[in-house]
């Protein structure tokens, strides 16, 4: 059992369902640390979603409007029991005003809008192609982002989200013939009232396109995964360039990389219509459904790479991205550049727009402490910032590993997570190179003050999130010696920087902040780092524990 001694508050488990009553951003309050379960299975039914909070939660986006954090999710939960919502069960939602403690709100519908099936033949009479009737197309409802913006006088949020169609054309043992295979949408919604679930559709965006031409969607035979499409319409992020007042869309899924299309600020479609979604080369597809920004490796069209998400921050672009099957392996990298448009580069100069290889650092990873059944899963994020605080935060799901609790399903299990994120330096020599990585604990609303070193002095648990296909890194215990020396997970030197927060172990440098241990039972304060190792392919976790 981990130990919560003297510097550390514990909840008292008899208060009940923690209530954090300061916003993020102000510094008093009565903090309790919240207690809702992350096994959320006993209240998994609809009839109880009053009572999940974060539970239930699939690749979030999440804007501030109107007072609130809302949140709005991809179409899932345990069960599918979203799907017995008699109101806008489609991209469900939450709010908070706390980051902390969120309420349910309806998604923007209940159903498919009618330009989704409209456009979809439209393209398959281009192609000379039977339509799909309407009552016989499967729908998938996928990855909204959702921001603030201005249009027209009136301040509203606006969400892009996709829908997929999954009718195949299909023969054989994969069945695919050539003539149709799954197609993605992004359309558009705008809401001034996203409480009560009214959302004003604004129709068709941009779709999948090929640049195989208008017979090019084939897999090309039987177990052939070269891609089919250049860009895959899925996983949108919305961007507001605030110094040129610019908005773009970036996009894309697995198949070619991520692609930046330019936006018209008051319409939110396209500056250039997209046409038809395909042509004979990739540069003349790319003057219509944008340009290449980022891709995992060039010569694949079938890469474990999706859900980009971007940020400016001190000169940069950061663009945020998720690595690989979103079941356990799932994982977050992010690469940079001075220009929107790329080169994006990640922390050893590796040019991800041009498709190098694996890019790092890592944002997060699936991990583990000594107690708990740890996290997997744990990517697709957005970044959003505290306007009040100016502390930036990540937030995506997590899925708990199979068989926790005797669960043999509890991998579907997805529990939103919170994170602060802290920038840190690349290495000691280099503490104005600074790079963002999430926090090993989830935000619970804790005052934010200083860490003296004397609070260092302990036992701690260190994670080395070191990149594995499908594998928990886990924590090894680690001294922090009041002579300045390690022994255990690191061993040398350390020392502390109590103004600036940065903790030197060794040759890396990690940030120290206060977060609560979300493991420990009861939960309670503790501090914790995070940063970059040596090696800056690790990362480093740490929570103290003594």
């Amino acid at each position: 059992m981990l130990l919560c001694l003297a510097a550390f508050s514990c909840q008292d488990p008899s208060q009940g369902t923690g209530i954090i009553t300061r916003p993020p951003g102000e510094t008093d309050g009565d903090v309790r640390i919240p207690d809702y379960p992350d096994d959320y299975s006993d209240i998994a039914s609809w009839e109880n979603h009053g009572k999940w909070n974060l539970a239930n939660v699939h690749d979030p986006s999440i804007a501030y409007y109107d007072g609130y954090y809302y949140m709005f999710c991809t179409d899932a939960s345990y069960g599918n029991e979203h799907l017995k919502a008699t109101r806008g069960k489609h991209f469900p939602g939450k709010r908070s005003k706390d980051l902390v403690n969120w309420t349910y709100v309806p998604g923007p519908m209940n159903e498919a809008p009618a330009w989704v099936a409209d456009s979809l033949n439209s393209i398959r009479s281009r192609m000379g192609l039977d339509p799909i009737p309407e009552a016989s197309i499967d729908y998938g409802f996928w990855a909204p982002v959702v921001r603030t913006v201005t249009v027209g006088g009136r301040t509203v949020l606006r969400m892009y989200y996709c829908i997929v169609v999954n009718n195949c054309i299909k023969t054989g043992a994969l069945g695919y013939d050539g003539s149709w295979t799954e197609r993605a949408f992004i359309g558009m919604c705008e809401s001034s009232d996203p409480a009560d679930g009214v959302w004003e559709d604004k129709g068709y965006v941009i779709c999948s396109s090929s640049d195989k031409g208008p017979d090019g969607w084939s897999r090309n035979g039987e177990g052939d995964w070269d891609g089919y499409f250049y860009y895959n319409a899925i996983d949108p992020t919305y961007f507001i360039d605030e110094g040129s007042g610019r908005h773009y869309l970036i996009y894309g899924s697995w198949h070619s990389g991520f692609a930046l299309v330019e936006l018209d600020p008051q319409s939110g479609k396209t500056l250039v219509g997209p046409g038809d979604p395909w042509s004979d080369s990739a540069d003349e597809l790319s003057s219509r459904f944008g340009i290449r920004v980022a891709t995992r490796t060039s010569g694949s069209r079938w890469q474990g790479s999706e859900a980009p998400e971007l940020i400016f921050k001190d000169g940069y672009y950061y663009l945020f991205m998720a690595y690989d099957a979103l079941d356990v392996p799932y994982n977050t990298r992010v690469v940079r550049s001075e220009r929107i448009e790329g080169p994006y580069l990640d922390i050893t100069g590796r040019n991800c727009t041009n498709g190098r290889g694996d890019c790092y650092p890592i944002v997060t990873h699936p991990y583990r402490f000594s107690e708990g059944a740890g996290w997997v899963g744990f990517s697709h994020c957005c970044l959003f910032q505290d306007e009040i605080s100016g502390d930036w935060f990540y937030s995506s799901q997590a899925r708990l590993p199979s068989g926790v609790n005797g669960n043999a399903y509890s991998n579907a299990l997805m529990m939103g997570h919170v994170r602060r994120i802290v920038w840190c330096p690349k290495s000691p020599s280099e503490l104005d190179n600074l790079w963002p990585i999430a926090l090993p604990e989830r935000y619970a609303g804790l005052p934010d003050t200083k860490v003296s070193r004397d609070e260092l002095v302990g036992v701690w648990e260190h994670i080395d999130l070191r990149y594995s296909y499908g594998v928990q890194d886990e924590s090894r215990q680690l001294s922090l010696k009041e002579d300045g020396t390690m022994a255990g997970a690191l061993t040398g030197n350390w020392s502390y920087d109590e103004d600036t927060g940065y903790l030197t172990l060794g040759d890396s440098i990690v940030c120290v902040e206060r977060e609560a241990d979300w493991e420990a039972s009861p939960r309670c304060e503790t501090i914790v780092y995070a940063g970059i190792g040596s090696d800056p392919s690790v990362t480093l976790w740490g929570k103290k524990v003594q």
